[in-house]
């Protein structure tokens, strides 16, 4: 059981009633995105609150009523789950040094020297990060959050993204989802939506994606999908 000194809280709004545990941060994240199983390692202490500050404990009555459980940890588990994890300043500092060197390393891997032609080297890219002051939002994906560095950071250095471009065709029954994947990795240069619900596209990807994208996109669809690279 976690440290009370150490703990943060959780809260889910149920209506216009709060209801709160005292958790570990980083084990109430891990647990969140099913990477811990056991509550009991999350909790501060088995009480459900109203308002953990005040100490104001929910009644059974109420946890009845709004989970439809009076069982401490089986609220607990949703709390969290559903809910709103408070974040420590140290692990906001965490997600925001680990997205930036998410950020970094597609920099590598995708972009070069818009002069030369030659990938940029990693402390290059690193200094000029910190020289146009690029804010990383440690809750955005480094994918989504690219092509805003990219633009930062082409002020003060030649740099551009080399790209592939693909024509990719999504059956109805994975179209809408498949959608947002395909624009969360690349730049959409046409899309048509077919009357039966299907979706063709022309995007353009970073090569240093294209991997990882591909496996997104098949996991999500079963693998039914026609693809094809186009070149110029």
């Amino acid at each position: 059981m976690t440290n009370l000194d150490e703990a943060v809280i959780a809260r889910l709004k149920k209506g216009e009633e709060n209801f709160e545990v005292l958790v570990n941060c980083e084990s109430a994240i891990e647990f969140k995105n099913g990477k811990l199983e056991d509550i009991k390692e999350v909790l501060a202490a088995e009480s459900i609150y109203k308002d953990a500050k005040k100490g104001l404990h929910a009644s059974e009555h109420e946890m009845e009523k709004f989970f439809d459980t009076q069982d401490t940890l089986k609220v607990a588990e949703i709390i969290v789950k559903e809910g709103v994890i408070q974040l420590t300043k140290d692990y906001r500092n965490k997600l925001r040094e680990e997205k930036k060197k998410r950020v970094i390393e597609l920099i590598r891997l995708n972009a070069v020297d818009s002069k030369t032609g030659l990938p940029h080297p990693l402390v290059r890219i690193e200094n000029a990060i910190e020289e146009a002051r690029v804010n990383i939002d440690e809750f955005k994906s480094a994918e989504d959050q690219i092509q805003d560095v990219i633009s930062k950071l082409s002020e003060i250095l030649p740099i551009k993204f080399e790209v592939k471009k693909f024509q990719i065709k999504v059956p109805a029954q994975f179209a809408g989802s498949s959608f947002s994947v395909i624009k969360r990795y690349g730049k959409i240069i046409n899309e048509d939506w077919g009357n039966d619900g299907s979706l063709n596209v022309i995007m353009e990807i970073p090569p240093g994606m294209t991997e990882e994208f591909f496996d997104q996109l098949n996991k999500l669809t079963h693998g039914d999908i026609e693809t094809k690279e186009m070149n110029e």
